[in-house]
């Protein structure tokens, strides 16, 4: 049976995916806000099908607050990159290039605001990525990367990467850790488990700290299911 949701899942949400990239792509003529509307109820299709097909929920403890700030989450499978985009306020969120240079759902990502990061460009990476922090913080959107990196599988805590504590240190903002357990469910593969996806909003951890600080208090934060006993 959930192989059967899971096939339909895709069935489903691959094709309406195509349609909401032409329905921002026409909007985009519009203007910038009539996109990212578009993009939002994207993501809550996407929780629509992934709740009465394939009998996946979420469910948050706490709140992410307004505003800019820096937001990192505990990243274990595709459904939490499009789930953050309902659970935060317009956040511009941190992925891989690849995903940037789709064609059409890339240009669509482009409008909304998507901090493209290329991972083995280095320093040059690090300059764009502050860059375009820099640009969401003025327009007074928060910024939520996935620390580690790379989805990893539950139980897994590797170290953050360099980027994190960069930009940290380079747009000068606290940190909402969120951890959160999607990989149990939401494995690599086609078939998707029902049930429960828990997001935990940990205590907001204030600018200005030593990079061995920072990046050891989020990590214990964003690893919070992981590393409980």
């Amino acid at each position: 049976m959930a192989a059967l949701r899971s096939l339909l899942f895709f069935t489903l949400f691959y094709p309406a995916t195509l349609l909401w990239v032409l329905a921002s792509i026409a909007c985009s003529v519009i203007g910038e806000r009539p996109t990212i509307a578009v993009v939002l109820s994207w993501a809550r299709m996407h929780y629509f099908l992934a709740r009465h097909v394939l009998g996946i929920r979420s469910v948050m403890h706490g709140a992410i607050p307004p505003g800019p700030l820096l937001i990192a989450v505990k990243h274990q499978s595709m459904y939490e990159t499009i789930e953050v985009l309902r659970l935060a306020h317009l956040p511009a969120v941190v992925l891989k290039k690849e995903l940037y240079d789709i064609p059409l759902f890339g240009f669509v990502t482009a409008c909304y605001g998507v901090i493209p990061v290329e991972r083995t460009a280095g320093a040059k990476a690090l300059r764009e990525l502050v860059a375009r922090g820099r640009a969401a913080v003025e327009a007074n959107r928060p910024v939520l990367i996935f620390p580690e990196g790379t989805r990893v599988p539950p139980g897994e805590t590797p170290a953050l990467q360099a980027g994190f504590a960069g930009l940290y240190r380079a747009l000068g903002l606290p940190v909402v850790p969120v951890a959160m357990n999607s990989g149990r469910l939401w494995g690599r593969g086609l078939v998707k488990r029902s049930g429960v996806v828990t997001f935990r909003v940990g205590e907001t951890i204030p600018a200005g700290l030593k990079r061995d600080e920072i990046e050891a208090r989020v990590h214990r934060a964003i690893n919070a299911f992981e590393l409980a006993p």
